[in-house]
């Protein structure tokens, strides 16, 4: 079955840098859109970052210049690089892609992962 594999978190300095990763694997699918969401504590699940299969992309508007999304279509692969990092950009960051298989489009979750950022 298809999986979202997530890796890159981790704990860093404020004015530091992170990049995460997030990889599709499987069969039978093609990639209609993939992003990043976040979680921190008592807050709802937000936007960060997506871009869809046309390359375009969209910020929310707390990390516009400071976060950077790509993919490698070749690795089925989207990052996200993470400069200038804030305590308030702490969260649990997940990666969400929205996949085509068999005619219909499906949503997947990857498992979250942990970023820290320490005054």
């Amino acid at each position: 079955q298809v999986q979202l594999v997530e890796s890159g978190g981790g704990l860093v300095q404020a004015g530091g840098s992170l990049r995460l990763s997030c990889a599709a694997s499987g069969r039978d699918f093609s990639i209609n859109a993939m992003g990043w969401y976040r979680q921190a504590p008592g807050k709802q699940r937000e936007l960060v970052a997506n871009i869809i299969s046309g390359g375009s992309t969209n910020y929310a508007d707390s990390v516009k210049g400071r976060f950077t999304i790509s993919r490698d279509n070749a690795k089925n692969t989207v990052y996200l690089q993470m400069n200038s990092l804030k305590p308030e950009d702490t969260a649990v960051y997940y990666c969400n892609a929205k996949l085509a298989r068999w005619g219909l489009e499906v949503g997947y979750w990857g498992q979250g992962t942990q970023v820290t950022v320490s005054s």
